[in-house]
């Protein structure tokens, strides 16, 4: 569904919170680790080698931006993707920089042969 340009103040600050939650690193790495199976914070803290406290505090903000859901069962919180929208433009940047590197090296390709 396309939304209304100028996008109204309320709608930019929306966007402008989930750029700046996948403007970090580690939610990337969190979200990409989340791409393929539902998993615990302990799980997540494992396979990326940071603490339980802070793949909680990264989840906890992709949570309440609606990015992640959070199922509670007995002593674990189990997070999956809840927007997959996320991932979509994840995909669409990754793609959009490999082909600007494809491009750099033709012209670096182009001017070495010179």
């Amino acid at each position: 569904m396309a939304s209304a340009h100028p996008l109204p103040d309320a709608l930019v600050e929306l966007v402008a919170q989930r750029f700046r939650a996948l403007g970090e690193p580690s939610r990337i790495r969190i979200l990409e680790r989340l791409r393929t199976s539902v998993r615990t914070v302990q799980q997540l803290s494992d396979e990326l080698g940071y603490t339980q406290q802070n793949v909680s505090k990264h989840l906890g903000l992709l949570f309440s931006l609606g990015i992640v859901s959070r199922r509670k069962e007995g002593g674990f919180s189990y997070y999956a993707i809840e927007d997959p929208s996320v991932l979509r433009m994840c995909d669409e940047v990754c793609g959009a920089l490999q082909r600007q590197v494809a491009e750099l090296h033709e012209l670096i390709g182009e001017r070495s042969s010179r």
